[in-house]
């Protein structure tokens, strides 16, 4: 059974926001149908626009932004001009919700505070990412997603001792952004169930974010005393878990999370009854103290093997695996071919694949809406609001919004 319907239609969004953490927020809303209007500054738009031009390039698109932006529409307007200020109101006077990631203190100066949204429009839902959230020390400060898992102490697991590494994907920002799409989808339901009619503000912070997600190894620190060192591609908490090279030159993942897997791995796996039988390995605990010589005796058989001999023999002996991949093997992986998991997405300058949402829901396939150019709907967006050709005229000539979108220079 497919059907076309989307749980958000007839939701709108009013996105004010750049890089990577609200525009993921309302890229998952777009994606289950919700119409987003992004509303950029006419002076370069969302700054992510410019970080790199790989996308369909030389001179393309940036991978950040086509990842984050799909599915909205783009208009251009001057905030600092009263005119343009106006706009974004009849905006928000047909709005669910307004999503801002702005600098500190930005919302406010425009007075668009939650205060002031909810004297003019107490059914919009307002929502700010920010970095660390108000009524602290570090209140003021700017934070990107890097600084962020400096200071909520995430770099400090990740890596190797004396070598800490920030994790690849912006963490910080993606998750920041699911916390405040989820909000938004919560507060939806809870007004229609309960008939709220003016709308609760959401603050989303990255630090409050990332320090959740650190809830492992901060609950262990604050028990133990102990702060645990990073291990690369293995993990404290269990053993023997970990990263292998293979005889045929690849890097193969095995790992065991209990007793009874251990015995597996020893005993099935790597033929060392020995080991499987040491009190020394007994428990998770006892192997975690002692992982260099497990993962000694695991990667010294593992160089003696193929990769698909050992991902065969630990799949019939019911042991999680996996293989190291480089992002161009994903690209490419036949699980997510096998899987029809790419799409065909539009963009200024032509389409592109792109993967589909992670959630698979029966009967709704996600829209995945085109990439927009800057500015690109301005003009259809203010004529749908009460704009007539003059008034939009007007606006463009004073700057209250930007030039009219030419697909040519986007």
């Amino acid at each position: 059974m497919q059907s076309n319907a989307a749980p958000l239609a007839g939701i709108t969004v009013v996105a004010m926001e750049q890089a990577v953490s609200a525009p993921m927020c309302t890229r998952v809303l777009a994606d289950f149908g919700a119409r987003v209007i992004k509303v950029e500054n006419p002076k370069g738009g969302d700054f992510a626009r410019d970080y790199d031009d790989v996308v369909n390039g030389p001179g393309g698109l940036a991978a950040h932004f086509v990842w984050a932006n799909r599915g909205k529409e783009s208009i251009t307007l001057n905030l600092k001009d009263p005119a343009g200020l106006d706009v974004l109101h009849r905006l928000l006077d047909r709005a669910d919700a307004l999503v801002s990631n702005l600098a500190p203190g930005a919302l406010a100066r425009m007075g668009l505070a939650a205060a002031d949204l909810r004297e003019r429009h107490p059914d919009v839902i307002p929502v700010e990412i920010d970095g660390y959230g108000p009524g602290g020390p570090l209140s003021h400060k700017r934070a990107y997603d890097l600084l962020v898992q400096a200071e909520s102490g995430t770099c400090a697991a990740t890596g190797y001792p004396g070598m800490p590494a920030k994790p690849g994907p912006p963490v910080a920002d993606v998750s920041s952004g699911l916390y405040a799409a989820l909000s938004i989808m919560a507060l939806l339901i809870g007004r229609e169930r309960n008939n709220v009619t003016t709308a609760p503000a959401v603050a989303v912070s990255l630090f409050d974010t990332m320090t959740d997600i650190m809830g492992y190894q901060l609950t262990y620190t604050q028990h133990s005393g102990i702060d645990q060192e990073p291990l690369g591609m293995s993990s404290p908490a269990v053993a023997p878990y970990g990263a292998f090279p293979t005889r045929d030159g690849q890097t193969v993942v095995l790992g065991t999370t209990n007793d009874r897997e251990w015995q597996r791995v020893a005993r099935e796996i790597i033929d060392r009854p020995d080991l499987a039988d040491d009190p020394r390995f007994a428990t998770n605990s006892d192997r975690c103290s002692h992982r260099d010589t497990l993962n000694e005796a695991i990667g010294s058989w593992c160089a003696q093997h193929d990769l698909a001999h050992i991902q065969k023999t630990a799949d019939d002996a019911g042991i999680g695996n996996s293989r190291y991949n480089l992002p161009s093997e994903v690209v490419a992986h036949p699980h997510l071919q096998a899987r029809d998991r790419w799409r065909q997405v539009d963009t200024p300058r032509g389409p592109i694949p792109a993967l589909r949402p992670p959630p698979v829901i029966e009967g709704f396939e996600q829209p995945m809406g085109a990439v927009p150019g800057l500015g690109e709907h301005t003009d259809a967006v203010l004529s749908e609001f009460g704009f007539g050709a003059a008034g939009i005229a007007q606006l463009r000539e004073q700057g209250a919004i930007g030039p009219a979108y030419s697909a040519t220079t986007h």
